[in-house]
This record gives C-alpha cells, structure tokens and sequence, in this order.
C-alpha cells in the first residue's frame, strides 16, 4: 500500500499508479460525531485541488469534504450511502469516499505526511 498523505481541511490520499483513493481522516469523523449522511460526487465529475466535492453530515454539522488534488472522480464509495456509521468506524480504510484519476500526482506528494498531519492537528487543541 502507498503511503498515505493528509491534507489541511483532514482528507487522506492514497496514491495507488494514477488513482488516489480519499476519505477523511480519523481526527475529521471523530469531531463530526455519529455521520448519518454522505453526498458523493458524481463519477467523471472533473474537480480542482481545494473544491468542495462531497458532503458528510452528522448528528452534530455538516461538513463539505474538499479535493485535495485535481482530477477526474472514477469511483465512489456507494456502500457508504447504506451505511455511513462505515465512515466512524474504519475512516481510513472501508470508509472512502471517491477516488480520483490525479491530473498532477505531484500534488500528492505536496501534501502533509502522517507526522506532519499529527503536528498540525496538534496545534488546533
């Protein structure tokens, strides 16, 4: 499995040839609460770095879930539409929710690394 990278609004990206799997990350699902509902994008949806592209609500907010990196949806995780609670309980494995054929894998690897990621979560308490 590759490594995987972290971005800013709490997305995680894994980076498998060209695709990117992402979801959000643990810190994201547990300041969220119990996820009740998921809005995923559509499939050949192009999206920008920094676009809101999903939605995610909880028994506490809604939340937009951002593009970390530009590219092309080719896949959603339709199974979260049935169960969302998957978001809560595996956030960073069964929990995805799109993937994405990167425009720029370079972008990728521009984002925080899981140290990194740790740090800057560090410094929102």
């Amino acid at each position: 499995m590759s490594e995987t990278k972290f971005s800013r609004d709490h997305e995680w990206v894994r980076l498998d040839g060209g695709v990117a799997t992402i979801g959000i990350t643990d810190h994201a699902q547990n300041a969220l609460g119990d996820v009740v509902f998921v809005d995923l994008p559509e499939v050949g949806r192009e999206v920008a770095a920094g676009e809101s592209i999903a939605v995610v609500e909880s028994v506490k907010a809604a939340s937009d879930v951002y593009a970390p990196i530009a590219g092309k949806i080719v896949e959603v995780n339709s199974a979260l539409g049935e169960n969302p609670g998957t978001i809560n309980a595996a956030p960073t494995t069964d929990g995805w929710f799109f993937r994405i054929e990167a425009s720029n894998p370079a972008e990728v690897a521009a984002l925080m690394d899981e140290a990194e990621y740790a740090a800057f979560v560090d410094t929102l308490a």
